[in-house]
C-alpha cells in the first residue's frame, strides 16, 4: 500500500537539497500522514490521512 493520503491523495514529492554551492542532492518531501481508523463506506477502516485533513474534520474518527 502507498503511503498517500486517501482523502486529498498527498503523498511524497521530490525535490533537491542544495548546499552553498548549489550542488544537487535528491531528496524526498514527505506528506504528514498519519495511520487511523476512519469510516469507509459505513465500516471502519485503518487507512493513510494527512494531518491537514484530520484537523479540518474532512474525515469521521472512529
Amino acid at each position: 500500500m502507498a503511503r498517500r493520503c486517501v482523502v486529498s491523495g498527498k503523498g511524497t514529492k521530490t525535490g533537491n537539497h542544495r548546499s552553498h554551492a548549489m550542488n544537487a542532492n535528491k531528496r524526498k518531501f514527505k506528506a504528514n500522514l498519519q495511520k487511523v481508523r476512519i469510516l469507509v463506506d459505513g465500516k471502519p477502516q485503518k487507512a493513510y490521512v494527512s494531518a491537514r485533513d484530520l484537523k479540518s474534520g474532512k474525515v469521521t474518527r472512529v
